[in-house]
């Protein structure tokens, strides 16, 4: 049977509180007790009515930012015009969700690791950056066929391009004052020189 409207905005009420509180407090702090004081609950069994136990919690937390940031990023990506276009705006827009949503991003940082390379929600998560990966080294190959890009390793450079977004990930997590915005124009303006064809 299909949860009712107020079965699932309790459920989400209770992810968003997840989310604020693994990305205040850690993994290992974020008890049901914190995420029920979180989310404005009077006790802990409103959530073990929705959820079987912290892993199913923290499964919907991973499901949750997913949904978030592909709903963001595809639609801006989709809209640009060409491969050089493309490529910029998925780095810029992948780094603007450091200031969009911090939390939701420091929330996965910490749960993914936690719940272990066995559990099905790090496993999917994996599965679908794999996918991700294989799609964008196709994109990547018909643009040099097409000429909007230099011939390279495409699967080199987009092993390049996840780590520089991820080191960008890692330094905003230890100085919340970095400029992330500048930080995505400069590595959209390292990668489209490493990519473009020569005029």
């Amino acid at each position: 049977m299909g949860r009712t409207f107020t079965e699932s905005g309790r459920r989400a009420q209770i992810v968003r509180a997840a989310i604020e509180v693994v990305a205040e407090l850690g993994y290992a702090k974020a008890s049901f007790s914190r995420i029920a004081k979180q989310a404005g609950l009077s006790s802990t069994g409103m959530i073990s009515y929705h959820f079987a136990g912290k892993d199913d919690l923290m499964h919907e937390v991973v499901a949750e930012v997913t949904r978030v940031t592909g709903a963001f990023m595809a639609p801006r990506v989709g809209a640009a015009e060409g491969a050089r276009a493309r490529l910029r705006v998925f780095i810029e827009s992948n780094i603007e969700l450091l200031a969009l949503w911090p939390g939701h991003l420091k929330a996965l940082i910490e749960v993914l690791p936690n719940l272990g390379g066995d559990d099905p929600a790090t496993v999917g998560y994996q599965a679908s950056m794999q996918a991700l990966m294989e799609g964008q080294e196709q994109a990547v190959r018909a643009a040099q066929e097409a000429g909007e890009f230099r011939e390279f390793d495409a699967r080199l450079m987009l092993v390049a391009l996840r780590g520089a977004i991820d080191a960008v990930v890692m330094r905003w997590v230890g100085d919340p004052d970095f400029d992330v915005a500048e930080a995505g124009r400069e590595l959209a303006d390292i990668f489209d020189r490493a990519t473009r064809a020569e005029p």
